[in-house]
């Protein structure tokens, strides 16, 4: 064993042995499964987006300390000798079920929830320490921050990081006053196709179908976007996974309700 791969264990251990003392005296942690009671994290279904929030923000992408988020993976604060980024971002990532799962379709990809909420973040957090400590080795390539996506994805995410984004049930801000707090928008989506490469893909689904019309319409619209086909909407794993992952998924199906998708490719513009 070599002296990083020791170090790294060392590291481990000791994360592990504080989640475990934690979970004992933390009356917020299931004593049964060792996961975090959700009915302590629960907070308000809608959050403004335009409100300021305070709350850390990188400067930059290369201020973003991965060591936080990805220790397996990062062991150390210095990350400058590194290509490993992350890849997958799970916008307005609720509490954390799409992450869990794209966690071991991917497991060497490196991904993260952005959430306003800071309850339901601190839930996240909570969760995906205690699968690290129930399953060593699994869950390590998935974090979590709280942030203002709409605000800060170039703090965050190079030119071109990205290879998949996730808007999974937003809020669909009904009134017409609050149409600018939705997630997806033209001039937002110019941010999203800053951070994505081409061929990377953004995939969105909701129950309210005025939204869903919404969505796709910016997505048609926009010069960078184009739908994928229903041959490779079929073909890709993850788009099972947008109605079934989430807590707000599993809820619409429960009640027999209608989701409307729109899975959109990023391309180079034509000249």
């Amino acid at each position: 064993m070599g002296p990083r791969q020791g170090f790294f264990c060392k590291c481990t251990f000791a994360l592990q042995k504080k989640a475990m003392l934690e979970t004992k005296a933390n009356p917020n942690i299931s004593k049964s499964t060792g996961l975090p009671r959700k009915r302590f994290y629960r907070a308000r279904a809608h959050s403004n987006p335009l409100s300021d929030s305070h709350f850390p923000v990188p400067i930059s992408p290369s201020h973003v300390d991965y060591s936080l988020h990805y220790p397996h993976f990062f062991p150390s604060s210095d990350q400058s000798d590194s290509s490993k980024k992350i890849q997958f971002a799970d916008i307005g990532c609720g509490f954390g079920g799409l992450l869990i799962s794209l966690s071991t379709l991917f497991p060497e990809t490196l991904m993260i929830g952005m959430e306003l909420r800071d309850k339901v973040t601190e839930y996240v957090k909570e969760r995906i320490l205690a699968l690290r400590v129930a399953n060593p080795g699994q869950n390590q390539n998935i974090s979590v921050t709280r942030t203002n996506s709409m605000k800060y994805i170039p703090n965050y995410f190079e030119k071109g990081q990205l290879s998949k984004m996730f808007f999974l049930f937003p809020d669909p801000h009904f009134k017409e006053k609050n149409h600018r707090r939705r997630v997806i928008s033209t001039h937002l989506l110019d941010e999203y196709a800053y951070a994505l490469g081409v061929g990377g893909i953004i995939y969105t689904i909701t129950d309210v179908e005025e939204l869903g019309e919404w969505m796709k319409a910016c997505l048609e619209s926009h010069p960078m976007f184009e739908a994928l086909t229903e041959k490779e909407l079929e073909a890709d794993p993850v788009v099972e996974l947008l109605s079934s992952a989430t807590e707000e998924g599993q809820k619409v199906a429960r009640n027999g309700g209608q989701t409307f998708r729109a899975v959109y490719r990023r391309v180079t513009p034509p000249l």
